[in-house]
C-alpha cells in the first residue's frame, strides 16, 4: 500500500504567523554509568540540560520521544558479523539489552523526572529501537502490517503500564516508516508520525522533504498520510541550521520543526544534535532570538496539540 500526503494550508489558529516545536530522539533511562546517558542521568545529565532550557524560555514546549524498552547498546554493526551472508540479516549483529532491562515502568525515578518537568510532552519511538541485520537501529522495517501491530501494542502496553502521560503519535527510529507501519499505527488509532527529516532543501512554501526517511510529505507544513488519519511533521532545522532557514520557515508560515538527540556520544558514533553544552547553548540562543522577533505572532506548541488541531478542524469542515 502507498501512501500519499496532502498539506494542512489552515492549521494555524487565529492570529498566529507561524509555529515552533522542538522535539528530542532517543529518551530513554539509561544512564552514562550504564553505556550512555538517554536521559537516565536525570538532572545531572542530558535532561537536566533540557530542564534548564524550559526554566529559561517560558513560552517553549518539547517532546520528548521515548522509547518503551530500549535494548541498544551501539548503534555501529560488528564489522566481522556483517559481512557473513545471510546469518547478518537474522541476528543482531552488536550487544544488546536483556528485554526488560530499560523498560520505562521499571524505573519510576525517571518516570517522576519526566512528570516533573514543565510544558513537556511524551512521545512513542519504539519498542526496542532495535533490528536484526545492518540498520540494527531502525526497528520497523519491512515486516508486515500485523508484525507492526503486535510491537506497537507491546509498547503501548509498557506506557500503560507507566501510568506516564503521553501523546499516541510517533516519531519511528531512524525515520523509517514503511507503508505496512503507517497502516499499523492508524488502525490502532495513533495520530500522528514523525518521520521525514531535511535539513537541506531550500524552504519555499511547495518544498517537500527528501532527505531521511519518508519522501514527499511537505517540508514546513503539517500532512494528513493519504489514506489514514495520522498527520505527518517533517523535521526541518537542527545543530547545523543558520537563523536564515528559521526566518525563512517564519515568513512561510511554516511549522520550524526542531530535533536534537538526547545522546550525545553512543559508543563512539556522536550526534551533531546531541543534547550537550554547545548545542543547548545554540538553541538558548535561537529560542530568544524567535522570541524577541516574531513575539505573540509564534505559536509555541508540540506536534501532538497541533495534530490534535488540525483533526479538530477537518471534522468541523466535514460536518
Amino acid at each position: 500500500m502507498s501512501h500519499g500526503f496532502l498539506p494542512v494550508r489552515d492549521w494555524l489558529p487565529a492570529g498566529k504567523q507561524a509555529a515552533v516545536c522542538f522535539t528530542i530522539d532517543d529518551v530513554h533511562p539509561g544512564r552514562s554509568s550504564d553505556h550512555y546517558d538517554g536521559g537516565g542521568d536525570l538532572d545531572s545529565g542530558a535532561l537536566g540540560r533540557v530542564r534548564q532550557l524550559l526554566d529559561r524560555h517560558p513560552q517553549l514546549y518539547v517532546t520528548l520521544f521515548t522509547t518503551a524498552d530500549w535494548r541498544e547498546v551501539s548503534p555501529t554493526p560488528s564489522r566481522i558479523l556483517s559481512r557473513i551472508p545471510v546469518l547478518r540479516d537474522r541476528i543482531y549483529l552488536a550487544r544488546i539489552l536483556p528485554a526488560g532491562t530499560r523498560r520505562i515502568d521499571r524505573h519510576p525515578a525517571f518516570l517522576a523526572y519526566l512528570r516533573s518537568l514543565p510544558r513537556t510532552e511524551i512521545g512513542l519511538h519504539g519498542l526496542h529501537h532495535i533490528h536484526t541485520g545492518t540498520r540494527l537501529h531502525v526497528e520497523f522495517q519491512d515486516e508486515p502490517v500485523d508484525v507492526h501491530r503486535a510491537t506497537l501494542r507491546r509498547m503501548l502496553e509498557i506506557f500503560d503500564a507507566s501510568s506516564l502521560p503521553y501523546v499516541r503519535g510517533m516519531c519511528p527510529p531512524g525515520w523509517n516508516a514503511p507503508s505496512s507501519l503507517l497502516a499499523a499505527m492508524d488502525e490502532l488509532g495513533l495520530e500522528f508520525v514523525a518521520s521525514a527529516r531535511d535539513i537541506k532543501t531550500e524552504i519555499t512554501r511547495d518544498a517537500i522533504a527528501n532527505m531521511s526517511g519518508l519522501r514527499g510529505p511537505s517540508l514546513i507544513y503539517p500532512s494528513v498520510v493519504g489514506g489514514t488519519k495520522l498527520v505527518h511533521f517533517s523535521t526541518n532545522f537542527q545543530a547545523t541550521s543558520q537563523w536564515d532557514r528559521a526566518a525563512a520557515i517564519i515568513a512561510a508560515g511554516g511549522l520550524l520543526a526542531i530535533k536534537g538527540h538526547i545522546i550525545k556520544n553512543a559508543m563512539g558514533h556522536v550526534a551533531v544534535d546531541g543534547i550537550d553544552a554547545v548545542y543547548c547553548n545554540f538553541l538558548d540562543l535561537l529560542f530568544e532570538r524567535l522570541n524577541r522577533e516574531y513575539g505573540d505572532a509564534i505559536w509555541w506548541t508540540t506536534m501532538g496539540t497541533i495534530s490534535k488541531y488540525v483533526q479538530t478542524t477537518r471534522a468541523e469542515k466535514a460536518s
